[in-house]
């Protein structure tokens, strides 16, 4: 596990500052429905690209619709060198439960309304979520669901295509199909079964996107974070981001916050450089 650290990595055909923004606390609460305070919203997204952010994570089932209408609403015409990420493979009942939608016609359907409601006319990347189990990733052929998305890249409406809670061998599978830019999965300082797949992923140049950086840890894990940030001076957040910024160079954060102060404090976890023994203290506690 090295540590040195570089501030940008490939995203498609583009370079990206390894933190950027994930979108979805924008909607309101279970990311249902609008924000409580639309202006505070628009603010954080304005405050991103202020500090530098060029990849923004989103989806047309956040809300839904609501992050990317904010997000168009906010930001449009977009930056030159801005990278909008979405993904597709699900969607919400009026009773805010999320449903796999992995039929062709939900496929094109998702793709057109994030088009839609972003204001483009082509998405930088689109990631494939699956939802083969409710518990995390789970085996089963992506072949048709992925051949829908390699056709409307093909008609030219998706530039990028990306996977979301995958194995190591729907990876592969799906690289005979086309090309693969990035993975999102689950992965934290204590979640840590991907650490392979970084390892494979980082070798070919293919991003790694790892979401609930500080999901599931135990009280005693949150415990020992809490104890080691107190006496690093830094937020429990901000040690467990900078320790994935420097667990591999593939790895792009995309904290999501609705708050200034916390995007702030998020982003300065960038300047962290943790020292070889707190990297082996924060790996006992996995």
């Amino acid at each position: 596990m090295h540590t040195s650290r570089n501030d940008s990595f490939k995203l498609g055909d583009r370079q990206v500052k390894r933190i950027g923004y994930g979108a979805m606390q924008l909607a309101g609460p279970g990311v249902f429905g609008p924000p409580k305070n639309i202006d505070a919203a628009r603010e954080v997204l304005r405050a991103a690209l202020a500090a530098g952010v060029n990849h923004i994570d989103t989806s047309d089932f956040y809300g839904p619709h609501v992050t990317n209408q904010l997000i168009r609403e906010t930001l449009a015409p977009y930056a030159d060198d801005l990278v909008i990420v979405t993904k597709i493979g699900a969607r919400r009942d009026d009773k805010a439960n999320w449903l796999p939608a992995f039929s062709a016609q939900e496929l094109r359907q998702a793709v057109e309304s994030n088009l839609t409601n972003l204001g483009l006319e082509q998405l930088d990347v689109v990631n494939l979520r699956l939802m083969f189990s409710a518990h995390g990733p789970a085996e089963g052929s992506l072949e048709a669901p992925l051949n829908i998305l390699a056709e409307l890249q093909q008609k030219g409406l998706v530039r990028h295509i990306g996977l979301s809670n995958v194995t190591m061998n729907q990876i592969e599978e799906a690289k005979k199909i086309c090309s693969i830019v990035c993975v999102q999965n689950h992965y934290n300082l204590v979640h840590r079964h991907d650490d392979e797949m970084i390892d494979a992923l980082a070798a070919e140049g293919i991003a790694y996107v790892p979401f609930f950086p500080l999901g599931g840890f135990t009280p005693i894990q949150s415990s020992g974070l809490n104890k080691i940030a107190e006496r690093e001076g830094v937020t429990p957040m901000q040690l467990a981001l900078a320790f994935l910024l420097q667990r591999s160079d593939n790895i792009l954060l995309i904290p999501g916050t609705s708050s200034i102060t916390h995007f702030h404090e998020n982003m300065a976890a960038g300047q962290l450089t943790l020292s070889p023994e707190v990297i082996a203290e924060l790996n006992s506690l996995a």
